[in-house]
C-alpha cells in the first residue's frame, strides 16, 4: 500500500513533516511522499541511535536533521505535521506534547495503551483545534473498500455475523513487545485494524465483548500474547469473532493472513488474498469481484483533508472508538467479564 503509485497531491503551500519514533510502519507516511511535492520531511527523531541512523540514510529523509530526544526536536524545528511511531507505551505522550504545540499528527495504533490516556488525548486535540490520524491503511484497501461499497449498496442484506482474523509470522521482536507496560497487549496492537474493517465495511457497531489471551510457548516473548479469541455483540444482535496469533509459520509463503467474512441476510461476502473477494446471495451463484476501486494512501488522505478541505476517509470519531473498543476488550480478557464498548 505504502509503495503504490499514487497521484500527485498539491497542497495550497509548503507543509514542514517530522518523523517521531522510526519503528513500525513507517511507510505509510515516507513512501507517499514523492507524490506530495509540497511536504518536506525536515527532521527525524529516535532515542536509539542506531535505529536513527538507519532511518537516516532513506531517500525520503535526504537533509532532514537527526535527534535523539524528540523535545529537542519539537523545541528546534518548526513543524506543521508530526508523523509518530516509535514504541506503544510512550506514544501517547508524544502525541500530547505535538498537540500541545499544535502540531497535527498522525501516529502508528494503537494511539494510548491506556484508557486515561486516550481520554487525555481526546481533550487536547479538540481544545488545541489539531487534526488527527491513526494509521489504519487497511480500510483504503481496494479489495476492503470493495466489500464496503456492496455492503452499503444492500448485496448481502443486513449484516449478522462477522468472523475476522489475523495470523502473523512471529519474526524478530524488540525488546519492547515483551513488556506489557511498553507494548500493551496484541490486542490493541493489531485487533485494532479488524475491528475498524469489521465496523467500516459492515456498517454495524460493535457494542460488548468478551476476549481471551495468553502465550502458548515461546518464553521468550514473556508478556507478549501469541494467541486471542475476541467475541463481539453487534447493534442489530448480530454476532462477530476475532481470531489473531502469531504462529504462522516461517514457511508460510507470506508474513500474514488476514481474512474477513462477512454474513447477512441476502448473502455473504468474503475477502481473502488466497481466494480474492468472493460473494455469493439468494440473486447470484457465487463469484469473484473483480473491478475494484483504486489503491488510496491514508497519509495522502489525511493531508488532502487537513489542507484542501476534503471529506477524509478515515474520521477522527472511527479512530476514537477503535481505540476504545480494543481496550475494553483487552480489560475482558484481563478480568474475565463481558465488557460494554
Amino acid at each position: 500500500m505504502a509503495g503504490a503509485l499514487l497521484a500527485p497531491l498539491r497542497l495550497p503551500r509548503k507543509i514542514r513533516l517530522g518523523l517521531i519514533g522510526v519503528e513500525g510502519h513507517t511507510g505509510e507516511i515516507l513512501g507517499p511522499l514523492a507524490q506530495v511535492p509540497d511536504v518536506e520531511l525536515v527532521a527525524i527523531s529516535d532515542p536509539n541511535p542506531k535505529l536513527l541512523a538507519a532511518a537516516a540514510r532513506r531517500p525520503q529523509a535526504a537533509g532532514a536533521r537527526s535527534y535523539t530526544d524528540y523535545r529537542e526536536l519539537l523545541d528546534r524545528e518548526r513543524l506543521d505535521v508530526a508523523g509518530v511511531c516509535g514504541t506503544n507505551g510512550t506514544r501517547a505522550e508524544i502525541i500530547l506534547t505535538c498537540a500541545a504545540r499544535k502540531v497535527h499528527v498522525a501516529a502508528e495504533k494503537p494511539l494510548a495503551i491506556e484508557r486515561n490516556d486516550l481520554e487525555r488525548i481526546k481533550k487536547i486535540v479538540s481544545e488545541n483545534g489539531i487534526r488527527l490520524t491513526m494509521l489504519l491503511p487497511m480500510r483504503f484497501m481496494p479489495s476492503y473498500a470493495a466489500m464496503q461499497r456492496l455492503v452499503a449498496a444492500g448485496e448481502i442484506g443486513e449484516v449478522a455475523q462477522i468472523g475476522a482474523q489475523k495470523s502473523y509470522k512471529l519474526g524478530e521482536r524488540p525488546d519492547w513487545m515483551r513488556h506489557r507496560s511498553s507494548f500493551g497487549g496484541t490486542i490493541p496492537y493489531i485487533g485494532v485494524h479488524m475491528v475498524d474493517l469489521m465496523r467500516f465495511t459492515s456498517g454495524r457497531e460493535l457494542v460488548e465483548t468478551a476476549a481471551f489471551q495468553s502465550r502458548v510457548g515461546f518464553a521468550d516473548l514473556g508478556d507478549m500474547e501469541n494467541t486471542t479469541a475476541t467475541l463481539f455483540r453487534l447493534d442489530n444482535g448480530g454476532t462477530a469473532a476475532l481470531r489473531m496469533d502469531y504462529l504462522r509459520p516461517e514457511t508460510a509463503p507470506t508474513h500474514g493472513d488476514d481474512r474477513l467474512r462477512l454474513a447477512g441476510t441476502e448473502g455473504v461476502l468474503e475477502y481473502q488474498a488466497a481466494t480474492g473477494l468472493t460473494i455469493v446471495s439468494r440473486k447470484q451463484k457465487p463469484r469473484i469481484i473483480t473491478e475494484l476501486p483504486e489503491p488510496r494512501s491514508l497519509f495522502l488522505d489525511f493531508l488532502d483533508s487537513v489542507y484542501n478541505a476534503k471529506p477524509a476517509g478515515l474520521e477522527i470519531a472511527d479512530i476514537y472508538r477503535v481505540s476504545e473498543i480494543v481496550l475494553a476488550a483487552r480489560e475482558s480478557a484481563e478480568t474475565g467479564r463481558f465488557v460494554k464498548t
